[in-house]
């Protein structure tokens, strides 16, 4: 009976009438694979699609839908929180920071663009580049990094960083979001190992960005920053300059650039995360984020929605 009553305290919080962090974890990770399944069977059941194939766009339907469906499952019946505290609270302030953010992925990549330029290192041999229609192209590269800006910061940061840190609480909270913040962004590296062209150091500079885009996160208790930085990021990036985003290519680009200077520098093909001008984007990101947050509510500190659970009735309050 003692063992029992063990392993049951090890797998369930009675205080707050859930399991406990790590089988969170595990438990939301078998919900957002199995709404995964059943979106591409169920799309390719009705004939849109075949379920093996549909390129970038299917890619991004498929993601958001799973994302959005498993998460929902699991915030409801695994997390025992409401949907809007992964970090989706959407109001007047929360728009703000959203532009920001939009403002600050596009800035920090038409930054990146300019020095490469200017050094010789970028060489613009065309614009409106795309495989066939580029309004076609351009939009399916819009909808592909919006989706991907959302799917991607609500599991990253909302769900992964936020369970992670709760876990973690009796650590005490900075401690907890620190390690949270890394556990998630080395995640976030390691998720973008296996791109095309992928690096030690493009995995290394892809977790530092992960840091990067937390820092929005667990400053303010809400996804606006990230997710604004995140969409314009990769979209300027690569609709827009005509870097590879991660390894991969764009149907459709503004301005078509070829890459001359130092792959240590510039990243390469595999685009600008993989260098010296990505890693300077994302220090100069970070520094542009906690000035934000500063400026906006007048202090820089961990928001205590990241640690603190707002759990649906039947629990600890």
């Amino acid at each position: 009976m003692d063992i029992l009553a063990t392993l049951r305290r090890a797998a369930w919080h009675g205080g707050e009438a859930r399991v406990r962090a790590p089988l969170r974890l595990g438990v939301g990770t078998l919900l957002l694979f199995a709404v995964a399944v059943a979106v591409v069977l169920v799309l390719g059941a009705s004939g849109l699609v075949a379920p093996a194939g549909g390129g970038l766009a299917l890619t991004g339907v498929v993601s958001l839908l799973a994302t959005v469906g498993g998460l929902a499952l699991a915030a409801r019946f695994v997390d025992r929180r409401r949907w809007t505290d992964y970090g989706l609270r959407i109001d007047r302030a929360w728009w703000v920071d959203f532009g920001f953010g939009l403002a600050l992925g596009a800035g920090l990549q038409t930054g990146i663009f300019l020095v490469g330029w200017g050094a010789g290192w970028y060489v613009p041999t065309g614009t409106f580049v795309s495989e066939g229609s580029f309004v076609a192209g351009f939009a399916v590269v819009l909808f592909l990094f919006l989706s991907v800006g959302i799917y991607e910061e609500l599991i990253s940061r909302g769900w992964l960083l936020t369970n992670v840190a709760e876990g973690l609480r009796f650590a005490g909270d900075r401690t907890a979001v620190v390690v949270a913040t890394v556990a998630s962004s080395a995640v976030f590296g390691v998720l973008h190992a296996t791109n095309p062209g992928a690096t030690a150091l493009s995995t290394a500079i892809i977790g530092l960005a992960g840091v990067f885009l937390a820092l929005g996160y667990v400053l303010t208790g809400e996804l606006a920053i990230p997710i604004g930085v995140h969409v314009t990021w990769n979209l300027v990036q690569g609709g827009v300059y005509g870097f590879g985003v991660s390894g991969l290519g764009v149907p459709a680009t503004v301005v078509e650039t070829r890459v001359t200077g130092p792959e240590l520098v510039t990243g390469g093909s595999f685009g600008p995360e993989a260098g010296l001008l990505g890693l300077a984007g994302i220090l100069v990101g970070s520094a542009a984020t906690a000035w934000w947050v500063r400026y906006r509510t007048g202090a820089v500190r961990v928001h205590p929605s990241i640690t603190e659970p707002d759990l649906l009735p039947g629990g600890e309050e």
